[in-house]
């Protein structure tokens, strides 16, 4: 190619004293020079915040980790696209080599914006910590900032994908042609595809009328857990014993299931004890009010100790006690339970369930009974 208006006389002269090879040879060693220690200094302050002991929040730190990947690409792909037209080279052997170096920077320049996303994600996280009793507003907020960022990565994959198709002539020409079939196409494609928009428009009624949010606690299936991921087209639900269920998006749109945590985590927890009738309900009142008051998973609100039912053999006690989270009523419960069953065990052994038969006319019975003889 002809350099002669794109560097100035002093170097010009400079350049035609260089075989053709060598200066090409520079071009690309500077280029890739410059990435490298870029890549260096950025790797460098990387391991340097790695090994530092603090976990709190830093904006630079950030920067370094989201997009220090992609800028130690982006910057020396960036310097060759710059310096490409320096080199001295054969117009059929250049543009190949250019659409090429365009083409990997607009993929480059696009992992930028998508990790610069994320660094405004982890500012929202830190500003919306979930290591609250009271997190509602902070998982609310993580639900619909997961979610757009979501769509907003796909939507940054597309429009690459489209500009990369686009700088070709021949995909133009195609596009043109595939207009006047548009609608027909857009029919078809929309019959094929009517399960997925079914799940991206669930997926955007989830984030913004929120039946569920990320770390909600619910019950799907008969499975207890928390939400632990919405993607565009399932969610994660992480069970109590560490298993994962999957369930599509649009299954909360469309089928019932208990949240607990939909407008607070407060709860209420019961325990249900079946007792002889001649258990002291009192005595078990008594005691419940001294287990849970020492608990520090109770939340103060309800404590109510009541007989909800009486039958043939057993009377029905309900224990009633509230929490601040699932949770901790879960434990909560256990623990008076566990402390209940005891105290009766060794105060009131015989108010435990038992079967009564009752054995009428014992002198009719009498006669039959031969008295035991010596030998």
């Amino acid at each position: 190619m002809d350099i002669g208006n794109r560097l100035p006389p002093d170097l010009l002269e400079f350049s035609q004293r260089i075989p053709a090879f060598a200066w090409n040879l520079i071009i690309i060693a500077s280029a890739i020079l410059i990435g490298l220690v870029t890549k260096f200094i950025i790797t460098k302050l990387f391991r340097i915040y790695a090994q530092r002991k603090d976990t709190d929040y830093s904006i630079l730190r950030s920067i370094i980790v989201n997009l220090g990947p992609a800028v130690a690409y982006f910057i020396p792909l960036f310097l060759f696209n710059l310096l490409s037209p320096l080199l001295r080279m054969n117009k059929l052997y250049y543009q190949p080599l250019d659409k090429t170096i365009e083409i990997l920077l607009t993929i480059s320049f696009a992992g930028l914006i998508v990790r610069s996303v994320r660094i405004l994600e982890d500012y929202i996280y830190h500003t919306y910590d979930l290591n609250k009793v009271d997190n509602l507003k902070e998982r609310k907020v993580r639900t619909q900032i997961q979610f757009i960022r979501k769509i907003i990565v796909v939507t940054i994959i597309f429009l690459t994908i489209a500009i990369i198709l686009l700088s070709f002539e021949s995909m133009r020409k195609i596009g043109t042609g595939l207009l006047t079939g548009v609608g027909i196409g857009g029919i078809i494609v929309g019959f094929a595809a009517q399960s997925s928009l079914g799940n991206l428009l669930a997926g955007f009624q989830i984030a913004f009328t929120q039946p569920i949010r990320i770390d909600d606690v619910l019950v799907v299936e008969g499975e207890w857990g928390r939400v632990e991921e919405i993607t565009l087209t399932y969610v994660v639900l992480k069970i109590w014993d560490e298993r994962r269920l999957i369930l599509p998006i649009n299954y909360f749109i469309q089928k019932p299931f208990q949240n607990w945590t939909r407008t607070s985590a407060d709860i209420l927890g019961t325990v249900f004890l079946y007792m002889d009738h001649t258990v002291p309900v009192d005595a078990i009142r008594e005691e419940f009010e001294r287990l849970i008051v020492k608990s520090p998973l109770w939340d103060k609100r309800v404590k109510v100790v009541q007989v909800t039912d009486v039958r043939e053999h057993t009377i029905e006690i309900r224990v009633l006690m509230s929490a601040s989270t699932s949770s901790n009523a879960f434990d909560l419960r256990c623990y008076i339970r566990e402390n209940l069953i005891t105290f009766i065990q060794k105060n009131f052994p015989g108010s435990l369930p038992r079967s009564r038969n009752e054995l009428s006319n014992l002198g009719e019975l009498e006669k039959y009974i031969q008295p035991a003889t010596g030998a």
